[in-house]
């Protein structure tokens, strides 16, 4: 059996799982540690399995070698009379041959309290969805490299960074207590906010990637939502609105990988499984009396799931996105706000309103405006669709334009 196609897999499930657990053996102090243990386990495996063939269990193969690593570097470093976490060293006694628990549980505990750790607030936002695609997801560094479009220089400064101010801030590896638990968790939400999007909205030309960034922000909301101290109203909402939004993955784009403005879309390719989970979430985010932006953007997304298409849809989501500016302004609501009133009330109205924010810098705006003035004014939306073109920064964005100046020439 050729081991090739299993190993990057494996690397993806698995090696988040041993850096978490050994994290928090070791304390985050030692995280390049656990790390470059994870990473020579991996190494081993290629090594050993592309002579031999992969073990019956191979999963449980690369925890006992990472173990033995473990050990073998407390032998030799003697880190356990130094580094090692107090309560750890206390079970230690005069027997280095700690123990490393790699059971289902052990692993969903580590990884909980490791997403609190790599989502302080003493890194960036841009830093914790690096080491949060790093060490909880599993990515490799070239792969992190090419989702921000960047190179691994790069990326590999920026978490070196990352971990070294952690360790200045003395990070522990733990959940927070109850009466710190809800201002925690808002820049844990933020980080899996950013990492979905960072898929879904990616200018990554890997479409593989790109679900696979989304399903991993899902995968750790899930155990978010898995753990009754963090189930909460605002967590539930982000994960119906990323179920939402991730059940029309395959429409968004054409064969060529062309993106698929939404009107064009084929309902049929959208994920019936993906919206009725993500209705579930909805009803699980209306228990309490608080309205997150993760609420409202879930009701946008859910409207959008609608094949209908109704004045109630389309008033509904203005209401939404009215609700949403006064909450977090940003201009690109503003424009989808624009849009969705143009379905609504009819274009004149929204060209009033999407003139006046006057973002001449923003390629969506005249992007926007190409659209709205589509049976309008031909030459306007032309005009417009040019200044897009002009602006537009990626390859997908640029063709989307192209197409639509080709169809109204």
């Amino acid at each position: 059996m050729n081991s090739e196609p299993l190993i990057p897999h494996l690397f993806r499930t698995e090696y988040r799982k041993i850096v978490s657990v050994l994290c928090r053996h070791f304390g985050f102090r030692e995280i390049e540690v656990a790390e470059d243990i994870a990473s020579d386990t991996f190494l081993v495996a290629t090594q050993a399995w592309g002579i031999e063939g992969p073990p019956p269990n191979p999963a449980g193969w690369l925890y006992n070698t990472a173990k033995n690593k473990a050990k073998n570097y407390l032998h030799r470093h003697s880190i356990y009379e130094e580094r090692v976490l107090p309560e750890v060293r206390a079970g230690l006694g005069e027997d280095v041959a700690v123990e490393i628990d790699l059971t289902p549980e052990n692993i969903t505990d580590s990884q909980l309290q490791m997403l609190f750790a790599v989502c302080h607030p003493a890194i960036s936002e841009e830093s914790q969805v690096g080491l949060a695609l790093r060490v909880l997801c599993g990515f490799g560094i070239q792969e992190i490299a090419d989702a921000f479009l960047t190179t691994k220089e790069v990326i590999n400064k920026r978490l070196t960074r990352a971990r070294e101010r952690l360790r200045e801030v003395d990070i522990r590896i733990e959940m927070p207590a109850p009466a710190e638990m809800d201002a925690r968790l808002g820049p844990v939400l933020t980080t899996l906010y950013l990492l979905f999007n960072e898929g879904y909205y990616s200018m990554s030309q890997d479409h593989t990637l790109r679900k696979d960034v989304c399903l991993e922000a899902i995968r750790l909301c899930t155990m978010l939502i898995e753990n009754n101290a963090t189930n909460k109203p605002h967590v539930n909402a982000l994960m119906a609105m990323m179920c939402f939004h991730a059940s029309r993955f395959d429409a968004r784009t054409d064969a060529s990988g062309a993106l698929v403005l939404y009107e064009e879309q084929d309902p049929d390719l959208w994920n019936a499984d993906l919206i009725r989970n993500g209705y579930v979430f909805l009803q699980s985010a209306a228990r309490g009396n608080q309205v997150s932006r993760y609420h409202l953007e879930a009701g946008i997304a859910y409207w959008h799931t609608q094949k209908e298409d109704s004045p109630e849809k389309w008033s509904s989501i203005v209401y939404y996105y009215d609700q949403l500016l006064k909450l977090s302004y940003s201009p690109v609501a503003a424009l989808n706000r624009a849009f969705a009133l143009s379905k609504w009330k009819g274009k004149a109205e929204a060209i009033r309103e999407t003139e006046a924010l006057a973002l001449e810098g923003n390629h969506f705006y005249f992007a926007l405006l190409g659209e709205l003035y589509d049976g309008i004014d031909r030459q306007k939306a032309l005009e417009n669709l040019g200044k897009a073109l002009r602006l537009a920064r990626t390859a997908a964005d640029q063709q989307a334009i192209r197409k639509r100046i080709k169809a109204l020439s």
